[in-house]
Formats: structure tokens, sequence, C-alpha cells
């Protein structure tokens, strides 16, 4: 008798459990490891040093539009190097438009805070009027600084008397060259 109650008991409850949301008590089993998993974090604002360093594998994948959606929520949290690569993918126009204005700016921003390698490129930037007004002057003082806090291709570039084919392939003299 006593098995008997029980077992009606649990076919009592066995429908209210299955009306239960499955999602009540949180994902099960998620996504941990996924690039995917690592843009929706990003999207959310659950920044780390290891989301961000997806970014990188995501670039050189080819997945740059995934790229430029981790690289923009850690440059927007303070990550210098996330900076860096978003600059580098708007100067080449990967997963947006080629756009050297803004690469520029965001050479700038990690420049302003304090990155050597942002220093640099807006040096190089600044020298070539490229997606900023011409300024070599400032430019060089850019590089100066980077090459001061031990950065070897800004001491390679002066070594070089500020040669800039030092630095970049002649490949790329159609991109820096002037528009007018």
């Amino acid at each position: 008798m006593k098995h008997a109650l029980i077992l009606a008991a649990l076919l009592v409850a066995t429908p209210a459990l299955a009306e239960e949301d499955p999602n009540a008590h949180g994902t099960l089993n998620p996504d941990e490891m996924t690039w995917q998993s690592n843009v929706d974090k990003a999207r959310k604002g659950k920044i780390d040093m290891m989301v961000c360093a997806s970014g990188y594998l995501m670039t050189k994948s080819g997945d740059h539009a995934s790229a430029r959606a981790i690289f923009e929520a850690c440059a927007a949290a303070g990550y210098t190097g996330a900076m860096t690569w978003m600059s580098q993918l708007d100067n080449n126009g990967l997963g947006g438009d080629y756009d050297p204005d803004a690469a520029a700016e965001w050479d700038r921003r990690a420049a302003e805070a304090g990155d050597p390698v942002g220093k640099f490129n807006y040096g190089l930037d600044l020298m070539r009027g490229h997606g900023v007004a011409k300024d070599e002057a400032l430019g060089r003082q850019y590089v100066d600084t980077a090459a001061a806090e031990g950065l070897d291709v800004a001491k390679r570039l002066q070594g070089a008397g500020y040669d800039l084919d030092e630095v970049t392939p002649d490949a790329d003299d159609w991109k820096y060259a002037p528009l007018f």
C-alpha cells in the first residue's frame, strides 16, 4: 500500500515537472570555449583578456566581423591592444569599410592611453598624413617616445633617419600616397 501511494504521488507530480520552464535554472552545459560565446560575452560587456585575445584568432582566420565585435568591446573597456587591432582592421577594410580616419583615431586613442605601439602607429599616421593632417615633426615625437619606451621597430625607424620605407613595404605606397 505504501508503495502504491508513492507511485500515485509521483504520477501526479510528473505533469507539473514537465511543464516547468527548462530555462528556469539557467543554461545547462553552456558553450564556453566557442568563438560565438566570446562574441556574446563581448556584446554583453563581459570583457577579459581571454575574450580580447580571441579576437586575434578570429581575424587571423578571416572572421573579421567577429574580430571587430570583440575588439570594439575590448577597446571600449580600455584594452589598447584592441585599439591597435581596430586600427589595422579599419586601415585595411577588414570586416568594414576602408577608413583611414578611423584607423588614425584608434592609433591616437591607443597612444593617449600610453601604448608604445599606438604611439608608433600614430607617429606614422602623422608623418604620412594618413587619416590625419600631416605633421612630420609631431609624428617623429611620437616615434621617439615609442623608441624611448623600448619599441624596437621605432628604434629601427629612427636608425633609418625616419625613412618610412624602412618599416612599410613598398607594396603599400598606393595607400599612403597623397590623394590630391
